[in-house]
């Protein structure tokens, strides 16, 4: 079936994508595996590349475009080519859509231009110690101080990804209690300065895959927050939160669909190459069988993912669908990257073959963005039910 979703301009994107990666990612990754993050001068060479800056307005260095279509190339190379950009992903995915949704013009101005280079280097700190998914029992709080100049902010956050580099972090936090009937009452959001004193980093936590992408605890003791760093109106601080998990759930659906894609790959690369009994893997009825089934998993997947796309590209991407998305999306990778290992042998549990780095990466999807239980409650309150 003719693919639709991308025309002549994200070809080119890819194009210049892929010697990018090939020329200043491939022969170092496994340097950077060994460190557990990308390099921090990496973030500036993706700033010169104009990746920072493709939905960023022209009036602050961007290009000004309103798509999510070059972030699926960019989901659909690096899984190709079985790399990842560290914690730029968040940087992007995650960050920028506050900063435009809620930032003055002030702000912006301030915040942007940084933005675009990789000068400034962006992470959301909401997860907390003993809440997961319950964002609503944050205790992380800010309390503006008696003249109204600044917030003091006080608490902890965990698994927040790209937290050692950042130099500007979204942290969720409560500005008052919440209220008898609404939990969810009093969160806002601030744009913390990672030099600020009391500001600290903690553990670089040490996760099973995702190994360049740096993830962090952090933690503030009396930091002063400037007035003027809040985003958005104070207290409404979840409701922004809700406002953009589409978008990021559309992220992980895409991004595992891309790997599942790269999985399939890897294995019938592999299996044409390895000889056992003197021929081919790839000769035998069952690898056929199993990479038939596994193609027709990633196709599907495709499907799902590309239409995700176009409805979120077009405003339309509801949070059920973005949940239904997520869900087929991640547990279709899990299942097809399980198998493409299994075609390895012995070899895919080797870190020095990519699909064995895939297996690990893989199995957070299900995990962060909202688990895939959540996901399933979410649809389910979709259908009534």
């Amino acid at each position: 079936m003719r693919r639709t979703v991308f025309n002549e301009d994200h070809e080119a994107f890819r194009e210049t994508l892929r010697a990018f990666i090939e020329a200043e990612v491939v022969p170092v990754y496994d340097e950077w595996f060994q460190a557990g993050q990308a390099p921090r001068d990496f973030y500036y060479k993706l700033g010169e590349l104009g990746i920072f800056g493709i939905n960023v307005p022209e009036e602050f260095g961007g290009a000004g475009l309103d798509t999510h279509k070059f972030e699926a190339v960019l989901y659909e190379e690096t899984s190709r080519a079985g790399v990842n950009f560290g914690g730029s992903g968040v940087h992007v995915l995650l960050a920028l859509p506050y900063i435009k949704m809620l930032a003055t013009d002030e702000q912006k101005k301030r915040f942007l231009p940084k933005f675009v280079s990789g000068e400034e280097m962006w992470a959301l700190a909401m997860t907390e110690p003993g809440t997961g998914s319950d964002v609503a029992g944050m205790k992380t709080t800010a309390k503006l101080s008696e003249d109204g100049t600044h917030y003091v902010l006080n608490g902890s956050k965990t698994f927040i990804t790209g937290g050692v580099h950042a130099d500007r972090v979204i942290v969720c936090a409560r500005t008052s209690a919440p209220s008898e009937d609404d939990r969810r009452f009093g969160i806002s959001l601030f744009a913390v300065d990672t030099k600020s004193e009391g500001y600290s980093i903690g553990r670089k936590l040490d996760k099973l895959g995702l190994k360049t992408s740096d993830t962090a605890e952090l933690a503030f003791v009396d930091v002063k927050v400037p007035v003027e760093d809040l985003l958005g109106e104070e207290g409404k601080g979840f409701y922004y939160l809700g406002h953009n998990l589409a978008s990021e759930r559309w992220g992980i659906a895409f991004g595992a669909y891309a790997q599942a894609a790269a999985a399939v790959r890897f294995a019938q690369q592999y299996v044409t190459d390895r000889t056992v009994f003197g021929k081919p893997v790839a000769h035998f009825q069952n690898t056929k069988f199993e990479l038939a089934a596994c193609q027709a998993e990633v196709d599907a997947a495709q499907a799902v993912a590309d239409r995700a796309l176009e409805a979120l590209d077009a405003g339309e991407l509801t949070p059920a669908e973005a949940a239904s998305a997520k869900l087929f999306c991640t547990e279709v990778a899990h299942r097809v990257i399980d198998r493409c290992l299994q075609l390895h042998g012995g070899y895919g549990y080797m870190n020095e073959y990519p699909i064995a780095r895939l297996y690990a990466d893989n199995r957070v999807n299900r995990i962060y963005g909202g688990t895939s239980e959540i996901m399933k409650s979410i649809i389910a309150k979709s259908m009534g039910l």
